[in-house]
């Protein structure tokens, strides 16, 4: 079940990946981190920023955004560009990416693993929340 985070959480994972998350997506992930979305074609987990905090907060936050957009990039055909933030279970991706700046754009990609192609499928993550 999601729960709120502290902002420290999510600028410690932009100063580990090296990007800037888009205000609607942090705002979203303090009031929630993590959940489920529900793109017309599948529904995807959220994967939430590392939560430190206590115990209960660390077993539930492991699988944290750092961790699987790094296990994201090892794979063949991973945009470099791309921020996985979220999976359908399957190896498919629900990704952030940029422009080589590092800012990160409000719009969401999906990411197919077999075909290794990027799909714009909202404008924002408003669009794809619960």
């Amino acid at each position: 079940m999601p729960f709120p985070i502290d902002e420290k959480y999510i600028k410690e994972t932009e100063s580990e990946l090296n990007v800037k998350f888009p205000i609607e997506f942090k705002n979203r992930m303090i009031k929630s981190n993590g959940g489920e979305l529900s793109p017309e074609e599948f529904g995807f987990e959220l994967y939430p920023f590392f939560d430190k905090s206590d115990r209960k907060r660390i077993s539930r936050t492991c699988n944290h955004i750092g961790l699987e957009t790094k296990n994201a990039r090892e794979w063949d055909g991973f945009p470099k560009n791309g921020i996985a933030i979220a999976s359908d279970g399957f190896g498919n991706q629900i990704i952030l990416i940029h422009n080589g700046n590092g800012i990160l754009k409000n719009e969401i990609y999906f990411w197919d693993h077999e075909t290794r192609e990027v799909e714009k499928i909202a404008n924002s993550i408003n669009e794809l929340d619960e």
